[in-house]
């Protein structure tokens, strides 16, 4: 893809300078590490949602039992977008993610979608050769199964208003989403809470299923490709995927159907805004057309996607 600008690196958080603070929440008091305009083409090098801790030398198990530091889901950033106010929508267009040879898979105790069902769980780990564009996951007895990749962010979002909030919690800002439609040639709209919008992301997932029921997908470290943009005085209540076929809304909650419920709320009101949908009408029309996916079970929050195709639109009123 041909750009405009001169595309420059923002580098993650060497391991030994990682905290807390900075690389596992989201939040308004956080230090931002590069600072951006609107219309510029960065790329951001992510941690895998270990820090790269779990390695083939190194699993799970033996991480636990040594006490060795983890940080979960570290991002990179905060990233200081100029001109970003509250009441804004940032626009994040998804160039490229590069992928490495190997990812990894965990069961980690006390964690994930069936955690009590499948008695309790051991820290388990897989690693997974990548190659030809496939993830080639082995089974304990040998064979192989292959996987085409589909790269995506699975944590990426904006500071809060007030308060930090977890990179394992996703919500209005964003955060740990786990959306694969979150991926190349898509964007992503997130809603502006403070003066910079303070922008995080990491946890890059080569593949995955839809719910993550394990808690973990094909993780990987990665080198992100995006523009940023801005669009002034548009204020949205949720993160907004935009695909070449589709408009989708993301929402997170508990329980499962309060997630359906808002996403489709929202669904609504894209519909209503951009292109003229009487509120019922879309409301019986989503009922007809849409489609809903879920991204993950296994956060604070579950998250789902709710979309319908362009095809069956109207011709847009405005750009939302």
């Amino acid at each position: 893809m041909e750009v405009e600008y001169t595309i420059r690196r923002v580098r993650k958080t060497p391991f030994e300078e990682l905290s807390f603070t900075n690389n596992c929440t989201l939040g308004p008091l956080n230090k931002p590490v590069a600072t951006v305009k609107p219309g510029e083409v960065i790329e951001v090098e992510t941690w895998d949602c270990f820090a790269n801790v779990v390695k083939p030398t190194q699993p799970l198990k033996e991480v636990l039992e040594r006490g060795v530091p983890l940080h979960d889901n570290p991002v990179t950033g905060p990233i200081h977008v100029e001109g970003a106010e509250a009441g804004d929508a940032l626009v994040i267009e998804i160039i490229d993610i590069s992928i490495p040879d190997m990812g990894v898979t965990t069961v980690v105790p006390g964690f994930g979608g069936l955690e009590g069902w499948l008695q309790a769980s051991p820290p388990l780990t897989k690693f997974s050769k990548i190659r030809d564009g496939k993830v080639v996951y082995t089974l304990n007895d040998g064979r192989e199964i292959e996987i085409p990749v589909k790269p995506f962010i699975g944590t990426i979002g904006l500071s809060p208003s007030s308060e930090a909030i977890s990179t394992i919690t996703p919500g209005k800002h964003g955060g740990n989403m786990d959306v694969p439609d979150i991926c190349p040639g898509n964007r992503l709209y997130l809603p502006v809470a403070v003066k910079g919008a303070l922008l995080g992301l990491g946890d890059v997932h080569a593949v995955q299923g839809d719910g993550e029921i394990c808690g973990t997908a094909i993780e990987i470290p990665s080198v992100v490709t995006m523009k940023i943009d801005l669009i002034k005085n548009k204020r949205i209540d949720w993160p907004r995927i935009e695909s070449p076929n589709e408009i989708m809304t993301v929402c997170s909650a508990r329980p499962l159907e309060d997630a359906v419920r808002l996403a489709f709320l929202e669904l609504i009101k894209w519909l209503e805004d951009a292109y003229g949908f009487e509120r019922y009408d879309a409301y019986m029309f989503l009922s007809v057309a849409a489609k809903a996916r879920l991204a993950q079970i296994v956060d604070p929050l579950f998250t789902v996607v709710a979309k319908v195709p362009k095809t069956l639109l109207p011709r847009a009123l405005t750009r939302w």
